[in-house]
């Protein structure tokens, strides 16, 4: 029999060997559901979370382990979610990427997610089936350091904000219109959310409804996005973007921010006026409170990297204690950036460095280098994008499955092209031969090699015309080499390289006619997306997929299985 002296000093022993911060375990349940919102004024069915959205902020410490329950009360879709910037590391299987690490959530049924936040930092959940991220399937993740710790930088308050596009047509409604021949484009969004709230223009429906309550600006769900700010103080705003199409420049009028993370890594500080913010990315910005403390100052985002002229501004206010929360600031907004000047937002990409003490040197070379030329173009009259000539399908059966159970009929074989005509091809140029071809097949990587990815943008199928595409990674954080004009010159671009102090990332935007260089390292068993982050191109089917070391993953669940040829594993 153990005596009671030494049962009582196991608590003491554990924490002088390092055990004494316990990672907890962090649950929720939640009930997703259809209901009608009007979070820019103009009411449309929404999908939310325990009946909000953006859903609840999870928070959590390093290494806490995070449970979801989640139930599906949708009336007719299936949905996945997608922990956006959490690893998976031992747990590939609840990634949430439907019909690559698992079948979907089905109507009336209920799954658990289990997975480890194992890095400080701000990040994002949101659906990840269909397009129905748009519909309001989403939400911040902040991860905190362990007790008695410290970041590299001071504040006082930490907050977080979600920008986001708003479109009144159902998502249903978009993907019909994006498979149709011919092709119809969703269009430019209908208004822009700051966490959740925007402003929509009543007046300017086309055709007025008889429903006075179809679209009301005295809606309480549509009042402006309020921030309180004490005088004198410094606040850490977690500033995330999951834009359906826009990429976005976020100001707090009068202001200046230092931005100091980026994806969950520390950055070598430096101060904007304007964050340039794309799909998939999340930054933290410190701002102080310093200005008159008697008047209110406005937050705005705005459309940067394509016209969108009859999109209004997002409008957020910022509010100086104690000034009442209502009084809007006796200024007009301040102004956008110009929509397509690209010299600042390339600017900001490459100020962004890690920050001294806490960087990740790259490995000197890679073992492998695949060069993705983006383009749009049409397969069977419809309109597609396209990765190397190759547009992208989901197969029936989930990728991690098929490949642990070698189901080898499931998916097509034969891996996709490592690079294009690179010497021959204009991407300045509508591309002649129009049409593209269709696979599910993927990229297997060699585990632990080293990996460089190139991507390149091209014109599309309209003349003299190139899109901002903000890719993201799951599984992974990638090195980020380098960003150039042009086509990328795979002799002389490399020794540009910056290996000494470059930022991780899970998310880079490549802008129009020029390259993204990236490193990463194929070391988390698992298969794993890699994708444009703006919903209608991932549905028309720029994406690939990566497969490593699937040899190394645990026995799955059976609770992913279900769909294709998954049924009775």
């Amino acid at each position: 029999m153990v005596p009671v002296r030494f049962l009582l000093l196991i608590p003491l022993i554990a924490l002088l060997n390092g055990y004494g911060v316990e990672a907890r375990i962090r649950r929720y349940k939640w009930e997703v559901k259809n209901e009608f919102k009007s979070p820019d004024c103009y009411r449309k069915m929404v999908i939310t979370i325990n009946g909000r959205t953006p859903g609840p902020t999870i928070r959590a410490q390093q290494n806490d382990t995070i449970i979801v329950e989640v139930t599906n009360s949708l009336f007719t879709e299936n949905i996945a979610i997608h922990w956006h910037g959490i690893r998976q590391i031992g747990t590939p299987w609840f990634d949430g990427s439907e019909g690559i690490t698992q079948c979907p959530i089905l109507p009336g049924t209920t799954f658990k997610y289990q997975f480890v936040v194992d890095r400080p930092g701000t990040y994002v959940y949101h659906a990840h089936y269909g397009m129905q991220r748009d519909s309001g399937l989403y939400g911040s993740i902040i991860v905190g350091l362990p007790d008695g710790e410290s970041e590299p930088f001071a504040y006082d308050y930490d907050r977080n904000i979600i920008l986001n596009d708003w479109y009144h047509n159902s998502t249903t409604e978009q993907a019909v219109g994006l498979s149709k021949v011919p092709f119809q484009w969703i269009g430019e969004p209908q208004s822009l959310l700051i966490h959740g709230r925007g402003r929509f223009n009543c007046s300017s429906l086309s055709v007025p409804s008889s429903d006075p309550g179809l679209c009301n600006t005295t809606n309480p769900d549509c009042f402006p996005f309020r921030l309180i700010v004490v005088p004198g103080k410094t606040y850490r705003l977690r500033v995330s973007s999951l834009t359906s199409l826009s990429a976005l420049s976020f100001q707090i009028e009068g202001h200046k921010l230092t931005v100091v993370e980026a994806d969950g890594h520390y950055v070598e500080p430096f101060v904007v006026q304007n964050l340039f913010i794309y799909s998939g990315e999340t930054y933290s910005v410190l701002v102080k409170a310093d200005q008159d403390p008697t008047t209110n100052y406005w937050i705005t985002s705005n459309i940067v990297s394509r016209p969108a002229p009859n999109t209004p501004p997002g409008q957020g206010v910022l509010v100086y204690y104690p000034n009442h929360p209502r009084r809007s600031p006796l200024t007009i907004p301040p102004a956008a950036p110009v929509w397509n000047d690209s010299r600042p937002r390339m600017a900001q990409s490459q100020a962004i460095k890690a920050r001294r003490g806490y960087i990740h040197t790259p490995p000197a070379v890679s073992d492998r280098v695949i060069v993705f030329l983006n383009t749009q173009n049409e397969l069977n009259g419809r309109r597609r994008w396209s990765v190397n000539n190759v547009s992208f399908t989901h197969p029936l059966t989930p990728y991690l499955i098929a490949l642990k159970h070698n189901l080898t009929h499931a998916f097509d074989q034969n891996p996709p092209p490592d690079g294009y005509d690179f010497l021959n091809y204009d991407i300045y140029e509508r591309h002649p031969n129009a049409n593209t071809t269709s696979s599910n097949g993927i990229y297997r990587l060699n585990f632990n090699s080293i990996v460089d990815v190139i991507l390149q943008n091209a014109n599309t199928m309209n003349p003299k015309n190139s899109e901002t595409h903000p890719w993201h990674l799951h599984g992974h954080d990638f090195w980020v080499l380098g960003y150039g004009e042009g086509k990328f010159d795979m002799f002389n671009d490399p020794n540009k390289y910056n290996l000494v102090n470059p930022i991780m990332k899970n998310t880079v935007p490549v802008n129009p006619f020029g390259w993204t260089a990236l490193r990463f390292k194929a070391d988390n068993p698992g298969a794993w997306s890699f994708h444009c982050h703006i919903e209608s191109h991932l549905f028309m089917g720029m994406g690939v997929v990566f497969a490593e070391g699937i040899e190394k993953v645990g026995k799955l669940p059976s609770s992913i299985m279900g769909c294709g040829q998954t049924q009775g594993l």
